[in-house]
C-alpha cells in the first residue's frame, strides 16, 4: 500500500492536488493512504520549498506544481 502525502497550507491547489492524487490511485487499482501535511516544520523536513508538494512513500516527487491525475499515475508506477 502506497503512502501519499500532500504538503501545503490547505490552499485550493493543495486540495486539488489531493483530489488528483486520489483519482490517480483509483485509476491505478492500487490502495493508498492519504495525509495532508500542513505545518511548515513538517513540510521543510521533506526539503519542499514550494507548495503544493507531493510525497509518495516518503520521497518528495513534486513541488510547486498542480499535477494532473495522469502525471501522478506515472509517478506511482515508477
Amino acid at each position: 500500500m502506497k503512502k501519499i502525502q500532500i504538503l501545503g497550507s490547505g490552499c485550493a491547489k493543495c486540495n486539488d492536488l489531493m483530489n488528483n492524487a486520489k483519482e490517480a490511485v483509483k485509476q491505478s487499482g492500487e490502495e493508498a493512504t492519504f495525509e495532508k501535511v500542513t505545518t511548515l516544520n513538517e513540510i521543510m523536513k521533506f526539503g519542499c520549498m514550494t507548495t503544493p508538494g507531493l510525497v509518495i512513500d516518503g520521497k518528495l516527487v513534486s513541488q510547486g506544481k498542480l499535477l494532473k491525475p495522469e502525471q501522478i499515475l506515472q509517478l506511482l508506477r515508477s
